[in-house]
């Protein structure tokens, strides 16, 4: 015998079961600390930032609003343009470099032909695990002309090499610490993804009589596409930010190295030597404005030509 259910009025809808109500909070139960996280460390800074560039001290009426007049100074500001231009330049150069020789690495460790590969494996990830300030106080001293490994080498040999902390190359010597330090951590982000292509790819261009050349460059590379671009959008995010490596060798080659070296190293110094919270504020807004474009666009064109 069929119950009838009583008519619901019209206008009204009908109540959801209460296992559903908790069922629906749940969800949100397991969100909800990364969610609060998430807005304390990420989107209340940012908003915070956001404010201070609106603002601007002066000598006289103490802090005033001043809308859109930071950022105006920002876009004709020489000292942050020379800066950026820095950046683009290592960027162009020490990332291929890079992440070249990190695929290189992880293409020899899967060819399964390297003697010893766990070792190694191992060897060129550690760098990696080694504080970025660590890292740079290291080589600094290696850098050194009068007291460290170039120095010796100068004194114990009767030569005369290039000063590496020369205002001329120590661009070039940053990039070799920055190279030195992340070789492994890509390396790790192109093996990893080489160990997943199917086995069947290659037993069929065994059959076809493909040889290694034509392996890596008709199934690896194509296969490890996602990787290569992650590991691209990593590289260029970390070029931008570029700070702790100049930061340390400031000390060591003070009249190669000024305070606005690199966006960031010029927005520390805005912030904590000139006392600028609002224009550090705006030239840190700048920038990862100028970060987030360049990113998309290159995770954007890695998209159409993996499509």
């Amino acid at each position: 015998m069929t119950t009838l259910q009583p008519p619901v009025a019209a206008g009204r809808r009908p109540s959801r079961p209460p296992w559903r109500r908790a069922r629906a909070w749940t969800g949100w139960g397991f969100i909800g600390p990364f969610v609060a996280v998430f807005a304390l460390v990420f989107l209340a800074p940012l908003a915070y930032s956001v404010y201070l560039s609106l603002f601007r001290d002066r000598l006289i009426g103490g802090t005033t609003f001043v809308g859109l007049d930071n950022y105006q100074q920002a876009l004709k500001d020489d000292q942050f343009w020379a800066a950026l231009e820095r950046v683009a330049l290592f960027l162009a150069v020490q990332v291929p470099i890079m992440l070249g020789i990190a695929l290189l690495v992880a293409l020899a460790l899967d060819s399964g032909r390297l003697y010893g590969k766990d070792f190694f494996r191992i060897s060129i990830f550690l760098p990696y695990a080694v504080p970025a300030v660590v890292a740079s106080l290291m080589w600094g001293f290696m850098y050194g002309s009068r007291f460290g490994l170039v120095g010796d080498i100068n004194d114990g040999l009767g030569v005369s090499l290039p000063d590496p902390l020369s205002p001329d190359l120590v661009l070039a010597s940053i990039g070799n610490i920055v190279t030195w330090e992340f070789v492994g951590y890509n390396m790790l982000i192109f093996y990893s993804a080489l160990r997943v292509v199917p086995h069947s790819l290659y037993e069929a261009a065994q059959i076809d009589g493909a040889g290694q050349w034509r392996v890596i460059t008709a199934i690896k590379l194509p296969a490890i596409r996602g990787a290569l671009v992650i590991a691209t959008i990593f590289s260029i995010i970390g070029s931008f930010q570029l700070f702790n490596e100049p930061a340390i060798l400031q000390k060591l080659a003070p009249n190669a190295i000024t305070t606005d070296y690199t966006p960031n190293y010029y927005t520390y110094s805005l912030s904590f030597s000139g006392q600028q919270h609002n224009y550090s504020a705006t030239v840190a807004i700048v920038m990862g404005v100028i970060t987030m474009i360049v990113a998309y666009v290159v995770q954007l064109r890695g998209m159409r030509k993996g499509a």
